[in-house]
């Protein structure tokens, strides 16, 4: 985890002329992979995997259009796509051998490792953290987030957004007792936030877009500063244990590595096939990407990864979220390393 930044900046306004927007986007997809041109594709796996199928977590508007988007859907194995809307979905699902493959932020593992649960942690992605955003009402009397005091503020429970909300109370001397805090899944939230019984609202994705665009809603604090910006990829250690399965993940781990470094250089491409999955207009979505805090990227493990969740751990133990403390290190699996170190440019 990334040291805190007092004071973090806001997010930038992300209302930028759209047409601006569009063609600066356009000018990237220009650039093409460049930035990868010597990244050699890797080899087919050597096993038949025909009679695999992969159950893979997804969400909207994610891994499902990226893959097509960047030409690596042409797997050798079947994708049974299954779309959860949160990490602690993807780690339920996987605890109860009915995913394969899923993905969140570094927040529900803390909570999977004090529950013992039947997951694994094998790769890690690095993306935008402008995205995650600490938002209030447009009409709502709240400037900073010392304003959240009495007020009521939406947020996902065991995700980034109940980590960083908790960081952001506390660097403002408040706490989750001083607010009015509710639980909400994301689509609830924003319908809650859309009848105007949020005044403020810590979230993640696209959602957080909409609220923006369609509601009017003020960015307060980002996730920058309070989140390391490392996503893990969770796997099941059944699938993991079968030979096949295996070597379908390292597979689908490496395609995905690929069209992660595809985003940076045609973003404006991945952003329509967002846009026909989500509903969320194409122009929204390269403001977003323009706004973002870094480069999306795809890497394997390390220890400065592993460091970073403890910390996490460390925080939720120490702020009373954990009824106990959680060692995360057993839940890292460093078996793809080499499959997905990336070469020296």
């Amino acid at each position: 985890m990334k040291p805190d930044v007092p004071d973090a900046p806001d997010a930038p306004d992300l209302r930028f002329d759209r047409r601006r927007v569009l063609h600066a986007a356009a000018a990237l997809a220009a650039i093409g992979t460049a930035g990868i041109a010597g990244w050699a594709q890797a080899e087919a796996p050597s096993r038949d995997l025909s009679g695999v199928t992969l159950r893979v977590g997804t969400y909207k508007g994610l891994w499902r259009p990226l893959l097509t988007a960047s030409g690596q859907a042409n797997t050798p194995y079947k994708i049974d796509w299954r779309e959860l809307n949160n990490g602690v979905l993807h780690i339920e699902a996987i605890n109860g051998d009915a995913l394969d493959l899923g993905s969140g932020s570094e927040i529900p593992p803390v909570f999977a490792a004090r529950q013992k649960s039947s997951v694994k942690l094998v790769a890690v992605t690095h993306e935008d953290l402008n995205n995650q955003a600490t938002l209030a009402r447009k009409d709502a009397p709240i400037r900073t987030i010392a304003d959240f005091k009495g007020k009521r503020v939406g947020y996902v429970r065991a995700t980034t957004s109940h980590y960083y909300l908790a960081k952001q109370l506390a660097e403002a001397g408040l706490s989750f007792s001083d607010i009015q805090a509710v639980s909400l899944t994301p689509s609830d939230g924003l319908s809650a936030f859309a009848r105007g019984d949020l005044d403020a609202w810590a979230i993640y994705g696209y959602n957080g877009q909409l609220a923006r665009t369609q509601y009017g809603a003020r960015t307060i604090k980002t996730g920058v500063g309070y989140l390391s910006g490392n996503f893990p990829i969770y796997a099941n250690p059944r699938a993991l244990d079968d030979a096949l399965r295996r070597a379908a993940l390292g597979d689908l781990l490496q395609r995905l590595q690929r069209a992660f470094a595809w985003i940076n250089g045609n973003f404006l491409a991945y952003a329509r096939a967002q846009s026909a999955e989500t509903r969320v207009p194409v122009g929204d979505i390269v403001e977003l990407f323009n706004g973002r805090s870094g480069d999306y990227s795809l890497g394997p493990v390390s220890e400065a990864v592993v460091r970073s969740h403890q910390d996490v751990a460390d925080t939720f133990l120490k702020i009373g979220v954990l009824d106990g403390p959680a060692d995360v290190k057993p839940l890292w699996d460093r078996s793809f390393e080499s499959l997905l170190r990336v070469p020296a440019a």
